[in-house]
């Protein structure tokens, strides 16, 4: 029977790692941020809807939604 080879160079994953410092939640808080805001913006764009249409739409104020499109703003 054939042993199966490991890699030498394998070891924990990124999330592991992360969970290991304590930065998983935030990591992912801040993926699912980006994410929704590429979403969003990509969902405008096909629309062809500005900023104030969209806010109207999804029953929001304008500046609320730009901080909806700001990937960085984590507020």
């Amino acid at each position: 029977m054939k042993r199966k080879k490991t890699n030498p160079r394998s070891g924990s994953t990124l999330e592991e790692l992360l969970r290991a410092e304590g930065q998983h939640e935030e990591c992912q808080t801040d993926v699912i941020k980006k994410v929704l805001s590429y979403k969003l913006s990509e969902a405008m764009e096909q629309k062809n809807l500005s900023k104030a249409a969209m806010a109207s739409h999804i029953e929001t104020s304008r500046s609320q939604l730009d901080r909806l499109l700001d990937p960085e703003n984590n507020r």
